[in-house]
């Protein structure tokens, strides 16, 4: 398997977005989209003559859509969770908590809309969904098995959680998501969070003060 992962820390919080391409296939599929990662998506595509796909988003919030409506005007197909639809098509609803405060917003709309234990087929692979719930309602994991990669939004990072204190979060929602939906996920599997470095499920099970394996 000739997949390349590449990670692009953008926008102003610096918000982890994902190119996973298959140079052999042509192909390549985006995980999040933060502001101005446009210019570094292009770029990496060119360099492994690939041509994007997909654009997976994990969940609404403003830090992992702002080039959403870009990507989605080069008619690239967008998969989302129906919860975040309001925060998809109208960002505006979350200013209150935007950084900077005039950091530009633009909703798009979601073209499939994606469930619990839905299978894509993306580059050559199935591709798993699961809903993780808690930091936001509509967060999902995208998980390659193949890939053994799960790419979790901002339910879990290395030795950390998502926030629960934004509208729609819920701690004990968020922690019964984490332990049901991704620790149960092969322990070798390599989780890539919305936000830092990346760690695997079987470290968190171990590690993660927040969540504990037991």
């Amino acid at each position: 398997m000739s997949l390349n992962v590449r990670i692009f820390p953008a926008g102003p919080i610096q918000t982890n977005a994902f190119l996973v391409s298959d140079p052999e296939r042509g192909e390549a599929v985006l995980i999040d989209a933060p502001h101005d990662v446009c210019e570094m998506v292009d770029t990496a595509l060119a360099e492994d003559g690939c041509e994007l796909k997909a654009l997976l988003l994990t969940h609404g919030h403003y830090d992992h859509i702002g080039d959403a409506a870009k990507i989605s005007a080069r008619g690239v197909p967008l998969f989302g969770h129906l919860d975040d639809k309001v925060l998809f098509e109208s960002p505006e609803a979350m200013r209150a908590f935007v950084y900077p405060p005039d950091l530009e917003l633009t909703g798009f709309e979601i073209d499939h809309w994606v469930e619990q234990d839905d299978s894509i087929q993306l580059l050559g692979m199935d591709c798993e969904v699961r809903h993780v719930p808690g930091h936001c309602p509509g967060n999902v994991l995208f998980y390659f098995a193949q890939a053994k990669a799960a790419f979790v939004g901002d339910a879990l990072f290395a030795g950390g959680i998502g926030r629960t204190d934004l509208a729609g979060g819920s701690f004990s929602l968020l922690e019964k998501s984490i332990r049901e939906q991704i620790y149960t996920l092969p322990k070798d599997t390599v989780v890539l969070p919305g936000h830092g470095p990346n760690t695997s499920v079987g470290d968190e099970i171990l590690h993660n003060p927040f969540v504990s394996g037991e």
